[in-house]
C-alpha cells in the first residue's frame, strides 16, 4: 500500500485571456500550495474501487479524478492489476482551491511510484486530467500560464500566512469562465502593493479577473468578502473561481486569531501556511 497527501492551492492573482483554439481560456498568475490537504491510499485489489477510509462510497465513483489519474498511469504501464483507492477530503470542493486537481496530482505520483513510471510520463498525463493538475503535480510557488499546462517554479515565498474562509456554497469553475465571457472582459478585483506582504510587493498589486464573474453567479461572495474586510481590517482576495476568500497575516498565529472572529456558517475557516510541494508520499 502507498499513502499520499494532496495539498490545496490558492491563486495569488489570476489574469484571464480569451478563448484558445482548444476551447480553454488562457490564464496567467502565481499559484501557491498551502498546507490544507486531503489524504489518499493506493493498493492492489481484486476489483477497482474508491472509498473513503470509513468505507463510504465516493460520489463520483470510478469517475473520480484521482482514480482516473491512477488508472491512466496503470494504462501507460500496460498493467491490468485492479486498484483500491481511499480518499479522505478536507479540501472543500468547488471552492477555487484545486482540491480535485490536487487529489489527481497525488494519485499520479503515487501510481507512478507503484508502477515505476517516470516523471515525464506523469507530466504528460497531467494536462489531460485538468488545467490545475500540472501545477498541483509540481506544487510550491510557480508562475502558471497557457491553460494551466505551463508551470515554471519560482523562488518559494515566505514571511506571511493566510486566513482562509470558504463560504457555505459551491461554484462550478466552467460556469464562472462562461460568466466572465458574458461580462465582456470585466475589471477584476485589485489589491495594491500597500495591502500586500513584502514578499509580494513590487509588481503593482494582485488582480483576480474572475471576481466579477464569480459575484455575478453568487452575489453572496461580495457580502462575505466585505464582512471579512470589516472584521479583519485588511484586504481580502478571492482564490481562483471562488468562493474561497483569503487575507494575508504575519504568521499562522495571527491568522488563527483572525479566524476566531470570522463569520459563522463557513464550510471552512482556517489559518494556513504556505507549503513547498503539491503532493507527497506518506512516510
Amino acid at each position: 500500500m502507498i499513502g499520499g497527501t494532496a495539498y490545496a492551492k490558492i491563486n495569488l492573482g489570476l489574469r484571464v485571456g480569451g478563448l484558445r483554439e482548444d476551447g480553454f481560456h488562457s490564464v496567467n498568475g502565481v499559484f501557491q500550495s498551502i498546507d490544507l490537504s486531503d489524504s489518499l491510499t493506493l493498493d492492489s485489489a481484486e476489483v477497482d474501487s474508491i472509498l473513503t477510509s470509513g468505507g463510504k462510497s465516493v460520489p463520483e465513483g470510478l469517475d473520480n479524478l484521482a482514480f482516473r489519474a491512477a488508472a491512466a498511469v496503470r494504462e501507460y504501464a500496460g498493467v491490468t492489476q485492479p486498484l483500491a483507492m481511499t480518499l479522505d477530503k478536507r479540501i472543500p470542493t468547488a471552492a477555487g482551491l484545486g482540491g480535485g486537481s490536487a487529489d489527481a496530482a497525488a494519485a499520479l505520483g503515487m501510481a507512478g511510484t507503484y508502477f515505476s513510471t517516470g516523471r515525464g510520463v506523469l507530466e504528460s498525463i497531467a494536462p489531460r486530467l485538468g488545467s490545475d493538475v500540472p501545477f498541483c503535480l509540481r506544487g510550491g510557488t510557480a508562475q502558471v500560464g497557457g491553460r494551466g499546462e505551463s508551470v515554471t517554479s519560482i523562488e518559494d515565498l515566505g514571511g506571511f500566512a493566510l486566513g482562509l474562509v470558504v463560504p457555505p456554497f459551491e461554484i462550478a469553475t466552467p460556469k464562472v469562465f462562461a460568466a466572465w465571457d458574458q461580462l465582456d472582459d470585466p475589471s477584476g478585483l485589485h489589491v495594491g502593493d500597500i495591502d500586500l506582504p513584502p514578499a509580494l510587493r513590487g509588481e503593482g498589486g494582485l488582480v483576480n479577473d474572475l471576481y466579477p464573474a464569480a459575484v455575478a453567479l453568487a452575489p453572496d461572495i461580495d457580502d462575505w468578502r466585505r464582512d471579512l474586510v470589516t472584521r479583519w481590517g485588511r484586504a481580502v482576495m478571492l482564490s481562483g473561481s471562488g468562493p474561497a476568500l483569503y487575507a494575508f497575516f504575519i504568521d499562522k498565529e495571527e491568522a488563527a486569531d483572525a479566524i476566531e472572529v470570522a463569520p459563522v456558517g463557513a464550510r471552512l475557516a482556517e489559518a494556513v501556511d504556505l507549503h513547498p510541494v503539491g503532493w507527497s508520499l506518506a512516510t
